[in-house]
């Protein structure tokens, strides 16, 4: 193939994104609670060993165009779209303002907001930092993302405490800075109870989000249990608001296997709010999209999901890779990811219904007939049923690949 000119690029970009079909209209994306952040669709591709790729995007083109999409809600962090230096001000208020315009025109709601808390130097030590006065300005962060949260008409509200830790042992003591930290958490309550009332609207649900490395070289809480043995501790004056974000990489990161880590959330009543994306064990936080590296596990937790009820919101928490263009993020990118998630929330429905799945599962609940209490005797009269374990695992793999439906390859 000879060389491709510049100017015909992006047209064969999206001629064969076309020629791979399988993808939905915005109407029917739009059906998913399916929220895209202003964090992913604005990340240029810089990190600490990278350079940016990508130009810099307002919040106003990517709420139009997470609209053009079918993505109906939108999340942020506060600074995102406002300058920290513009918090607490009347420039605060205008840039509410356009976020405001830019939704409604868009049709796009807002879903959810977060406090940055990791990022600004005056967070080097945390959120729950020993000096009072980065703790009095972090709590007065929260409390005015919760009012930024109610004029947008949010629902939920995260809190990712990926800052909540020490470089050095020793430092810190981990018992008061926990304190401290629900002592964040409390205020933010007490504001969100406050404001609605104010408002006349419910309360946000507050979302708790565990990641076991980074930035912190060690992590006060670094998973989905360490956070619900948090919120159960005593610390919380409201622990009835608050829940968890679990995130799908951050639970595989530290080898953890997701569909476990939701199940217990699930069992918890604390399962509010889960961020998607896709990436690999005992690595980094690579945040790439749903699907495109554990299909087969993310089948499995939909499965879960939709058993128990669970209908989102999902949060589309990754990052476009460098190799996209600002292009490609919306025409490539963003559209895929959905898709994906889409048919693989469609294919955890046919695991349901399957016959063949729910007689085996069946068979297993039933077990075999036992003649006596003698160990053996249950052994021998279940040992045959046990191997239907394997035979689930590939009925699975056969709707991944829609070998159910009759798909077969010629040899």
């Amino acid at each position: 193939m000879k060389p491709i000119p510049v100017a015909e690029q992006r047209s064969l970009v999206e001629r064969l994104t076309r020629a791979c079909g399988g993808s939905y209209t915005p109407e029917q994306r739009r059906k998913y609670f399916i929220s895209g952040p202003q964090w992913a669709a604005a990340y240029e591709g810089q990190a600490l060993f990278h350079a940016p790729t990508r130009t810099p995007v307002t919040f106003e083109e990517v709420i139009r165009l997470y609209g053009e999409v079918g993505v109906g809600w939108w999340a942020t962090h506060d600074t995102d779209v406002i300058p920290s230096d513009a918090l607490f001000t009347q420039e605060q208020d205008a840039i509410v303002e356009r976020i405001d315009k830019a939704l409604k025109n868009a049709g796009v709601q807002c879903s959810m907001v977060t406090t940055e808390t990791f990022h600004h130097a005056v967070f080097a030590a945390g959120p729950a930092a020993e000096s009072a006065a980065v703790r009095d300005y972090a709590g007065r962060r929260l409390e005015n993302t919760v009012g930024i949260g109610h004029r947008l008409g949010a629902s939920y509200a995260v809190y990712w405490p990926g800052s909540l830790g020490y470089q050095i042992q020793g430092a810190v003591e981990e018992t008061q800075t926990l304190r401290w930290y629900a002592e964040g958490l409390n205020r933010a309550c007490e504001a969100d109870i406050r404001i609605a009332k104010q408002l006349g609207r419910p309360t946000l649900k507050h979302c708790m989000e565990a990641k076991p490395f980074e930035p912190q070289a060690e992590i006060l809480l670094p998973t989905s249990d360490a956070m619900l043995a948090f919120i159960a501790s005593g610390l919380l004056t409201h622990p009835e608001m608050v829940g968890l974000n679990p995130e799908y990489l951050h639970e595989l990161m530290w080898g953890a296997a997701p569909r476990a880590a939701l199940g217990r959330a699930l069992l918890a009543g604390k399962l509010w709010h889960f961020d998607i994306n896709d990436g690999y064990r005992l690595k980094h936080d690579v945040d790439i999209a749903v699907g495109l590296v554990n299909p087969l596990d993310w089948l499995n937790v939909l499965v879960l999901l939709r058993s128990h009820g669970f209908n989102g919101p999902f949060n589309l928490d990754y990052k476009p890779p460098r190799t996209t263009s600002n292009h490609g993020v919306f025409g490539v990118s963003m559209p895929t990811a959905v898709d994906r998630f889409i048919t693989l929330w469609e294919m955890a429905g046919e695991v349901l219904e399957d016959p063949i799945l729910k007689e085996a599962t069946e068979a297993l609940k039933a077990g075999g007939e036992v003649s006596s209490g003698d160990v053996r005797d249950i052994f021998e009269a279940n040992k045959e049923l046990l191997s239907l374990h394997e035979l689930i695992g590939h009925r699975l793999f056969q709707i991944l690949c829609g070998l159910h439906k009759g798909r077969t390859f010629v040899v």
